[in-house]
Formats: structure tokens, sequence, C-alpha cells
């Protein structure tokens, strides 16, 4: 018997379907879907329903709408590789199914954040409002390192990578307690639930490994930049005090400056947590969320 107990959800989530350029699209779902629209992105490696501490902090009735992302959790994809315009195509359709007609409420964290700032800038008229969840870009790259990726990348695709697998459901919550210490063990618990499955040799995490892949293209930050500038939605950058974020990308994250190109931009740190705002301060994360979007309602 595990010793993480049952966290107990104040929302009720729901799962639905939707097919995307293809691809059956796990979408988990709160609230009244006469509510205001809020939708949620997830990170690399994460699922989206690892948002339910944030929609249960929320105090106000939203629809929420979260996707597991191509190839993570419950969105089963067996791809050779992944790429950065398949999400941002994939995220345009999701928002013409759920709100074709009205700009929409976005909050991304690391990967979903990445996605969520290039597609404000691609379709501005489509963001009515953007919280960026350390979803600041990465360091700039060399144009010289080109060859020797693209040799990495070829290399790498002859063999499929894994994911580490565990013996039981309490060592993977136990890794990510130990990882999110300020997460209580029944919040530990039910994300291990929510990333993992049962294989043929343990516990499995729900995540196509050619995830693992190094991209091929080098990450180009002027081109993010130059669409972030382009973004017209209000911004609200967030960072957690404790983020290794704010030191790996130097002067561009230094505290209190916060210096990303969005034209409309707010910026907070959050005390207490790391890169897992959402797993760590879902409470004061939730605060901010309504707080900033209350003068779009």
């Amino acid at each position: 018997m595990s010793e993480y107990s049952p966290y107990e959800a104040r929302v009720a989530v729901r799962s639905t379907e939707l097919t995307i350029r293809g691809v059956a699209y796990h979408i988990n779902e709160w609230g009244d879907p006469d509510a205001p629209l809020l939708v949620l992105l997830h990170g690399w490696g994460d699922a989206g329903l690892s948002f339910q501490f944030v929609v249960d902090a929320l105090e106000r009735d939203w629809h929420v709408i979260a996707p597991d992302w191509r190839g993570f959790g419950r969105t089963h994809v067996r791809a050779a590789a992944y790429w950065f315009p398949d999400y941002l195509a994939d995220l345009d359709q999701l928002l013409e199914h759920y709100s074709p007609r009205e700009p929409v409420r976005l909050v991304g964290h690391s990967m979903g954040a990445n996605v969520a700032g290039l597609y404000a800038g691609t379709r501005p008229e489509r963001v009515r409002a953007f919280v960026n969840v350390e979803g600041f870009g990465l360091k700039d790259s060399d144009p010289a390192d080109a060859p020797a990726r693209y040799r990495e990348w070829l290399e790498q695709g002859r063999k499929r990578p894994s994911f580490t697998k565990f013996p039981a459901f309490d060592d993977l919550a136990r890794l990510i307690r130990r990882r999110s210490p300020a997460m209580s063990m029944s919040q530990a618990g039910f994300i291990a639930r929510a990333w993992s499955r049962s294989g043929e040799n343990g516990l499995e995490l729900r995540a196509d490994p050619a995830h693992k892949l190094t991209n091929a293209v080098l990450y180009r930050r002027a081109e993010a930049e130059a669409c972030w500038r382009s973004a017209t939605a209000p911004v609200l950058l967030v960072a957690g005090k404790d983020s290794e974020i704010l030191s790996a990308l130097g002067d561009h994250l230094a505290e209190g400056n916060l210096d990303l190109p969005f034209p409309n931009r707010e910026t907070i740190v959050i005390a207490g947590a790391g890169h897992m705002v959402h797993f760590e301060t879902p409470g004061p994360l939730a605060n901010a969320i309504e707080a900033f979007l209350a003068p779009t309602l």
C-alpha cells in the first residue's frame, strides 16, 4: 500500500478527446463551459492534469482547459521527432475549437509558456492576455555549432532513447517531492499518478522517449524575441524566486529585471518557488493569475 495518500481535489476534472491535426489530443477540463475560458499549457515532461492544484486555488468560476501536448500525458504519439512549429499549429487549432470568435486568456509554464509566447506574437489578435510562468526562452546559440548539432541529432536517431522506469509508484512520488519539497505527500502522489502508468518492467512515464532527442535546429533567441515584440496582449511574467532559470539566463532574467521585450508586460517573482511554481506555490500563483486577468473580464 502506498504511503502517499490520495489528493482530494476541490474541483473535479473531466477528460475529453479532440482530434487536432491527426492527433487524438487528451484535454483536461474543469468548471462550467459557460464560464470565462482559461487555457493552461504545461511544460516539457509534464501533463495538463498537474494544474489541478492551481485550479483548486482559483477563487472565481472559470472554464479551464489544459491539453496534454502531443507525446505527453495521455496524448499518445509515437513520433520520430518533435518540432516546435507543431505545438504552435496544435495550439492554434485547439483555440479555434474552444474559442473561434473571441481572443483567449493563456497561462503557460516553461515549454508551454514558450509556445504561448511565440503564438502571442504570431497571432496577436487571438490572445487577450498571457501569463508566462518560467517560459523565458533559452540562451542564444552560435551558428558555428550547426554541423555538430546536426551530427549529434543524426547519431541519436539511430537508437531510440528511453526514460527512467521506476520499481514502484512510491519511488516516483519520492523523487517528485525531493525535487519540489514544498509539495505535500498527497500532492506528490497525485503528480506521480498523472505522470505514470504500469509497464512490463515497472512504472513508466507517460511521455514519448523521442522527446529526449536533441533538437536538430539551433535555438535562435532573436527569432523568439521578434515574436515577443509583436505581441499586443498584456503579459505577466512570473518567476520562482528559487528557480535555476533566473541565474541560467543571466542579464535577461536577473531578479527584478525580467527584461523580455513583450511591449506590455508586468513582472512578479514568487517567494518559496523554484521552476515548478504550479507545484510549489499554487495558491500565490492562482492569486497572481486572477488579479492580472481581472481587467479582462
